[in-house]
């Protein structure tokens, strides 16, 4: 599924698009998401203008002039592309977005596990209000991860994969972060020393940084706003690499599943 680094290319992506201009049409062609896009959204945020567009964990931002917020969420296999040149909808195209320039923003997800909602209050919001920090910024260090940690039994995978402990940390980059890290998927949050932390939420920002700069990782569906897939597969350590040669010892990658989700590791690196 997209994670941060291609939600963040996502976002990089469409800025440039739809920043300071104004929403001429929406059109919702299949509203049954994860959630059921609002009935009144199509008509309610007309000739409003995009005055900014974030990120905020694997949540897109639309902030309008009227101080509301269209959420989008690219789910298991959703992307936000650009088109100019008013293609044909693709299967798949739920809803699009066109601006008074002419350029469509479509959203298109095969499996209907994203969502487009609005809200009036963006950090209030039930899906955006317990959320922890962002793992590319200073408030996200190692003492945090030991902080949060001290009564933790579960998996330090599953660990760093919540939300609310830190956001956007999916299942391929916690596979790649604790490989570099030296750290076993499998072991006990709480067991894990403060030094490694200091290690891990290095490595947590190094991936990440470097997933984001080429553009995120493509293995199935996803692709960018100019529907160009990432590459940063082409750099994975451990993931979807079983009985391959570690990167470093050569050993084969072991492959698990932790918290229902497929874990890749090396047990000669990762202790």
């Amino acid at each position: 599924m997209p994670e941060l680094p291609e939600v963040e290319t996502t976002v990089s992506g469409i800025k440039p698009w739809l920043e300071n201009k104004k929403i001429k049409k929406i059109n919702v062609y299949n509203s049954s998401l994860r959630w059921k896009i609002p009935e009144d959204l199509p008509k309610k945020y007309l000739n409003q203008k995009i005055t900014a567009i974030t990120r905020r964990a694997k949540y897109i931002l639309l902030h309008l002039e009227s101080k509301a917020t269209i959420i989008i969420h690219l789910g298991m296999s959703g992307s936000l592309v650009i088109n100019t040149d008013n293609k044909s909808l693709a299967k798949h195209d739920h809803f699009e977005m066109i601006m008074e320039d002419g350029t469509i923003l479509r959203y298109n997800d095969p499996r209907r596990f994203g969502c487009v909602l609005d809200t009036q209050e963006v950090s209030e919001h039930k899906l955006l209000i317990n959320l922890g920090p962002e793992p590319l910024t200073a408030e996200f260090t190692g003492k945090w991860l030991k902080t949060k940690a001290q009564n933790k039994t579960q998996a330090v995978k599953n660990f760093i994969m919540d939300g609310k402990i830190v956001v956007g940390v999916g299942n391929i980059y916690a596979s790649e972060a604790l490989f570099l890290a030296g750290i076993n998927p499998n072991k006990s949050a709480r067991k894990v020393s403060q030094s490694k932390y200091n290690v891990l939420a290095e490595m947590i920002k190094i991936v990440l940084s470097n997933a984001i700069k080429s553009g995120g990782t493509t293995l199935n569906d996803f692709v960018n706003a100019e529907g160009k897939p990432g590459y940063f597969a082409q750099k994975l350590k451990v993931y979807a690499r079983t009985g391959e040669p570690c990167t470093s010892c050569g050993k084969a990658i072991t492959q698990k599943t932790i918290g229902q989700r497929s874990t890749f590791y090396c047990t000669q690196c990762q202790k």
